[in-house]
């Protein structure tokens, strides 16, 4: 069963082996052991219902407590330390089209207010009613909605119903020779309707793209109707509408139908380790890879500190010694960065593209290890998420922010970035240990993904407040080096103060114009996106 206050199913049990706890003690100081609340006392501090009955709505407190809660760090605490804030009044689970339209027309006679759930793996905070909402609130949870109902395999385009899982969405494509390829680490629970509501990238977007390039069309249910976009493989005529519904976050509409653009089942694929003996070389070889659009699906470049905490936490101290003599015989010593190197197509591709890749990289003092570290990555893909579990059990916060930046500027970004985690976190006399990667690389500039672990407090509100304080710091840097405030999670009500600096005024002011436009008496306004009543 899917775990209430944590990551994944509770089945998967992730454990710190004893060199990555003292990896961490030696960084960071002993985290002391949590106090979890357990499921019991958390539900019996949900107030009743506000919510009439209705056949399609339980209004169970565990059913509401769930539906309220994504994964960023501010849910964790609340959840963990038994601290909950509002929670919504009751879960619809629509099973059709036709249902959703009963529920969004139910909901404005009734004057609630509707906040539509996926697979609930938000990390900016999309799913929890605001304190101050006066309306009682209704989660629309749409993973019922998980049917592939059409396959053109002339277009290779594929329409779900948009509340499938990843995991289920590949299922099926594949069992038909196909695949969409996209794979967030929040895979196996983020859904398809999901992905495209917050401009979601996968792993391996360099083959298989982001959100925007395989979203073909759908439908939208707004408060007043219907927005049906057809898959024309182009147009010159007007705005796309498909870019209303791109980052919308469930502001304008439920989005119930989506096709998408499907590639046939690779014959090949591999992922390749390689170091290379400095940030600087690595940055400049993933750039001159880029540039040259050598046919790669995955470019990841971790940082030397990134780089030395992987290493630390994999277990087999022998062997990674070894390694680490050997990488330095070959130039590759202190300060070395570790790029994984994903390759996907035919034989033929795979072998070229690798050829071009490694030769391009030897110039840059690359040392590649094979397959070996990469089949390691692959295998863990989806499981490293468990390991947030392991680090609360070991008395540890982990949280990530993510921005994206034109080359020129991407050292100053990471050193900003870390640079602002570790000040705010001293301030309350506390150690952050910070760590970067870029997992998504473009010709123009990649994204940048910070990691940041730190001790969790005694107490909620003193956890809470270093994990503000810290949220605070590194948004306030992303936008002081002009990156955007979200390359791959979506603005949510976290991230929602920084998006004037990214859109101005004139943008902001549209965007509000839209929301209002598709709801005008606000039915959807959860204050994602752009604050309530704009």
């Amino acid at each position: 069963m899917r775990r209430w206050n944590g990551w994944g199913d509770d089945g998967v049990v992730a454990t710190l082996a004893p060199e990555a706890l003292a990896f961490l003690q030696e960084r960071i100081g002993t985290g002391p052991a949590p106090q979890d609340a357990t499921l019991e006392a958390v539900c019996a501090q949900i107030p009743v219902s506000r919510l009439p009955e209705h056949p399609l709505v339980d209004r169970s407190p565990e059913a509401r407590l769930r539906g309220s809660y994504g994964q960023s760090l501010g849910d964790w605490i609340a959840l963990r330390f038994g601290r909950i804030g509002r929670v919504s009044d009751g879960v619809a689970f629509p099973e059709s089209r036709e249902q959703v339209r009963e529920l969004l027309d139910w909901a404005a006679a009734q004057k609630l207010l509707v906040i539509p759930c996926g697979g609930a793996t938000s990390v900016v905070g999309h799913l929890s009613p605001a304190t101050e909402e006066p309306r009682a609130v209704l989660t629309l949870n749409l993973t019922r909605l998980r049917a592939l109902t059409h396959l053109n395999r002339e277009a290779q385009l594929a329409e779900f119903q948009a509340g499938v899982l990843g995991p289920d969405l590949e299922a099926q494509l594949r069992a038909q020779g196909y695949t969409l390829g996209h794979f967030p680490q929040s895979f196996e629970y983020a859904s398809l309707g999901g992905w495209v509501v917050t401009r979601s990238s996968g792993q391996q977007s360099l083959r298989y793209g982001r959100a925007e390039q395989w979203f073909a069309g759908g439908r939208l249910l707004t408060p007043g109707g219907e927005l049906s976009i057809p898959p024309l493989p182009a147009s010159a005529a007007g705005p796309d509408l498909r870019e209303w519904v791109l980052g919308s976050e469930g502001r304008i509409g439920v989005l119930t139908d989506v096709t998408v653009r499907v590639q046939r089942l690779p014959e090949c694929e591999r992922f390749l380790g390689v170091f290379l003996p400095s940030w600087e070389a690595g940055l400049a070889a993933v750039r001159e890879l880029a540039q040259a659009r050598v046919p790669l699906s995955m470019l990841r470049l971790a940082n030397a500190v990134e780089t030395d905490t992987t290493l630390r936490l994999a277990g087999h101290a022998g062997q990674i010694a070894w390694l680490e003599r050997y990488l330095a015989w070959r130039g590759c010593g202190d300060g070395k960065v570790l790029l994984f190197v994903g390759l996907t197509g035919t034989a033929a591709q795979v072998n070229a593209a690798q050829r071009e890749a490694i030769k391009l990289l030897r110039g840059f003092g690359g040392v590649s290890t094979g397959q070996l570290l990469g089949k390691k990555w692959a295998a863990k893909r989806f499981a490293g998420v468990y390991l947030r579990n392991a680090l609360w059990e070991a008395g540890y916060m982990v949280d990530t922010m993510e921005t994206a930046i034109p080359w020129g500027g991407t050292t100053a970004m990471v050193e900003a970035i870390e640079s602002a985690g570790r000040e705010a976190l001293a301030r309350f006399g506390e150690r952050c240990h910070a760590y970067t990667h870029l997992s998504h690389v473009y010709a123009s500039g990649s994204s940048v993904y910070s990691t940041f672990v730190f001790r969790i407090g005694a107490s909620a509100e003193e956890s809470r407040a270093r994990w503000l304080a810290l949220k605070a710091a590194v948004s306030e840097a992303i936008v002081a080096q002009g990156g955007t405030i979200s390359h791959q999670h979506g603005v949510g009500r976290d991230h929602a103060a920084y998006l004037p600096a990214e859109k101005g005024a004139a943008g902001l002011a549209a965007i509000a114009s839209m929301v209002r436009h598709f709801d005008p008496a606000g039915v959807l306004d959860s204050g994602n996106l752009v604050a309530s009543g704009e």
